[in-house]
């Protein structure tokens, strides 16, 4: 590296530390052509300037491999509360003018660039959806690495760098992504830099990995898969040459291990990827010390280290001597704009960071090409006479969708060892896991160029999808329906990603995250209690209604019916909730597409409500086990009590209980009238915790008369149909919450609700006594 380019690279830096420093501090005299005054300071100081001047280093250095070798690229910035530094150089490289015409590369708009930072009106402290070329929330930390490999599989002529910071590598999550490395695929997927930023310290206490001995930090990332190329000190001309040459060699072996792996020689091992550890200073180039205390260095430098400024005249003078450190008069022309120098090393075009396509994914995304449902559906020739397993129908339509893209390679399925526990595997016909380390002659399924993916642990499994959807691909989340949970967090951060993407006009829409979940509560009556939650519903329904869709198709063919728009649609997050284990099927494919497309709907067949009147009753049911209990009952209801009027309704999309004004599925009063009437009870059998409808229709005219029954987390180890009875979701309990509830009822139907009672208590005789369930209840059938 010569003289001249090092000295270009000090003053892109240079340039980007003054601009980070600037939009903590500064709303005025952005260049500091007056001193410094108390009116020039925002009122309120937030952002976070220890970890920027480290990821204002990466990006410089990535600047300059970038035009030299002409690279794909994108960063994915770990440490997110760096937003000060990923804005930087996005002004400086021109794709945030480019964005937002207002902010111009000028002074005028480098004061709109200080002024916005931390400012109501203004952009987030952290990397975020407006910031250009970004698909990493900063908001919460651990996922990168994750959201790193999901961006470079499938895109093979793709750099991807990920900044992990010494505090996110203490998370879980982020742990567990070490072990990205064994799925990456050299001939296929693009490469992903790991670059892990020790500084020393998070917000108050030091870091683990920052205080390891050197052989230690190096024996376990060796562990991992990696070789790690050392980059520290404190002097920057010291730095930026070990950074340039750990740059150069660390893209150099990436080269080579793509090249072996493309070229069809030999079989290689699986490849050793590199990765830069990078130890500076926190705070690096601030002030040294602060009111007597050390700041540089230290973690006193973690977020604002002057936080007096407008009241305390030493801390005012104190940032003027940091900002003029930089020299800006030497990085900006009169105007504001940056110099050549400044700018010799930075990408044009689309290749800069702040621009990349890969970071829009929408821009690039195409269509999904779904084959005609008529090729997977199942006959139904009559309601509930029949048995399929909803999700192994699926898996036929998955696997011709996997085998559509096999040569464009946009689609992913992915799960925590679960593929073929939840039925999918017949995708395994179509391709095989993805592996990249040791084989035994007994595994199965195994591909170099796989693309499902399992691994044990739903972290990583959220972070590769969502990194993998941002890139404009597609793809499924299969999961037990207990243990989705562990990503609740994640899921928050990417619908809020999704619903502040869909407010500015420039992100493209971006396939949804979709999650089939499957092996639910009322089916892990094998498994017991701790397989038995479904509240990953109740959690996803608090958030965005602009985001956030939830179905629970009851049979095979409206599974496939959700499956098709969910895999279509844009900008959502869709929860699947279906059963693996053989269930009733209800409807053909056209009625189940006409029942799908209303979301919620009579089954005129299935009561005994002919139109002339109406209903005494109305039994609703969401999910397959509870429309299978409601359709019993209403089996029941027909044979004891013929001459009650019973109207069943099933809801596919839970959001239609909703009000219209809430939820942009929501039903108007009218139409939710019309179905559950206003003033008959309604007794209402739901796949999970009974109080998410209540809290859904508590608005409603006929609210009073609701009464839901679903699960209340009486669970254990026993027989399917003791589940429901556990939880007083049966159809004989519905038979009797209905005598209970219709006027009159309770005195001339005794005897019917003591035939039931009495058929709850055989119920519980027979299963300690045979281990199965009762002959009636597993051997019943629909008969209309």
């Amino acid at each position: 590296m010569t003289h001249v380019r090092q000295s270009a690279l000090h003053a892109h830096w240079r340039a980007a530390n003054y601009l980070a420093v600037g939009q903590i501090y500064l709303m005025s005299n952005p260049l500091l052509t007056e001193p410094l005054r108390p009116e020039h300071i925002k009122p309120r100081l937030l952002g976070h300037w220890g970890t920027s001047p480290g990821l204002n280093l990466v990006h410089t250095h990535l600047n300059r491999v970038i035009t030299e070798r002409g690279l794909d690229a994108l960063c994915v910035w770990g440490p997110g509360h760096g937003g000060p530094a990923v804005l930087a150089n996005s002004w400086l490289e021109g794709s945030y003018t480019q964005t937002y015409p207002d902010v111009t590369r000028d002074a005028e708009g480098m004061a709109k660039l200080f002024r916005q930072f931390s400012f109501p009106g203004g952009v987030p402290s952290h990397v975020a959806p407006e910031t250009p070329g970004s698909i990493h929330e900063g908001g919460e930390l651990g996922y990168s690495l994750a959201h790193a490999y999901g961006a470079a599989f499938d895109h093979p002529d793709l750099l991807v760098t990920c900044v992990v910071g010494d505090g996110e590598a203490e998370t879980g999550p982020l742990a567990t992504s070490w072990h990205s490395t064994k799925f990456l695929d050299p001939v296929h997927d693009g490469a992903v830099l790991p670059i892990l930023h020790l500084n020393g310290y998070k917000i108050a206490n030091p870091t683990v990995l920052a205080r390891l001995p050197q052989a230690e930090l190096d024996a376990l990332l060796k562990g991992y898969g990696h070789e790690p190329l050392h980059v520290s000190g404190d002097d920057p001309r010291k730095v930026h040459q070990a950074m340039a040459k750990a740059m150069d060699q660390a893209l150099d072996r990436i080269t080579a291990i793509q090249q072996a792996a493309r070229s069809g020689g030999a079989a290689q091992g699986r490849a050793r990827w590199p990765m830069i550890v990078l130890r500076t200073p926190k705070g690096w180039t601030g002030p040294d010390a602060v009111d007597g205390e050390p700041v540089e260095n230290t973690w006193r430098s973690h977020q604002v280290p002057l936080s007096g400024v407008r009241e305390n005249p030493e801390h005012l003078r104190q940032l003027e001597a940091w900002l003029r450190s930089y020299r800006p008069q030497e990085l900006f022309d009169a105007d504001g704009r940056p110099t050549s120098q400044v700018l010799d090393c930075v990408p044009e075009g689309a290749r800069r960071l702040g621009a990349g396509p890969h970071a829009n994914g929408g821009l690039r995304t195409r269509p999904l090409p779904l084959p005609p449902l008529e090729r997977y559906a199942v006959p139904v020739d009559k309601p509930g006479t029949a048995l399929h397993e909803p999700t192994r129908i699926l898996g036929r339509l998955l696997a011709q969708v996997m085998a559509d893209t096999a040569e464009r390679r946009d689609f992913r399925v992915v799960g925590p060892d679960e593929t073929a526990s939840n039925r999918l595997d017949a995708l395994f016909e179509i391709t095989g896991k993805a592996w990249q380390a040791g084989t035994l002659g007994t595994d199965e399924h195994l591909a170099k160029d796989g693309r499902v993916m399992e691994v044990l642990s739903e972290h990583l499994c959220q972070g590769w999808l969502e990194g993998y959807n941002l890139t404009g691909r597609h793809g499924l989340f299969s999961c037990y329906e207990a243990f989705v949970h562990i990503v609740d967090s994640m899921v928050n951060q990417h619908i809020k990603w999704l619903k502040t993407s869909r407010s500015l006009p420039w992100r493209a829409p971006v396939p949804s995250l979709n999650y089939l979940l499957t092996s639910h509560v009322w089916r892990q009556d094998h498994n017991g209690f701790s397989h038995q939650d479904p509240g990953f519903v109740d959690h996803v329904l608090n958030k965005s209604p602009d985001v956030v869709r939830v179905y629970l198709p009851p049979d095979a063919n409206t599974l496939l019916s959700v499956a098709e728009h969910v895999l279509h649609s844009r900008d959502y997050v869709n929860v699947v909730v279906a059963g693996k284990q053989p269930c009733f099927d209800w409807l053909s494919l056209d009625e189940a597409r006409v029942h799908c497309a209303r979301g919620a709907g009579v089954w005129e067949w299935a009561g005994t409500d002919d139109g002339t009147r109406d209903p005494d009753v109305v039994l609703a049911c969401a999910g397959d086990v509870p429309t299978q209990e409601v359709l019993a009952a209403a089996s029941l209801l027909r044979e004891h009590l013929p001459e009650l009027a019973v109207r069943v309704v099933n809801v596919v999309d839970i959001a239609r209980l909703m009000p219209r004004e809430e939820h942009p599925h929501g039903m108007a009063d009218s139409a939710y009238d019309a179905l559950f009437t206003r003033d008959k009870p309604v007794i209402f059998a739901y796949h999970g915790y009974p109080w998410l409808i209540h809290r859904l229709a508590y608005r409603r005219t006929g609210h009073e008369h609701l009464h839901v029954r679903g699960y209340k987390e009486a669970g254990t180890t026993t027989t399917p149909f003791d589940m429901v009875v556990r939880n007083d979701l049966d159809r004989y309990r519905l038979v009797m919450d209905v005598i209970d509830r219709v006027p009159g009822l309770a005195v001339r139907a005794t005897a019917v609700r003591q035939a039931m009672t009495d058929a709850r208590t055989r119920h519980h005789s027979w299963i300690r006594a045979h281990g199965t369930d009762l002959p009636e209840v597993a051997d019943w059938t629909w008969t209309g």
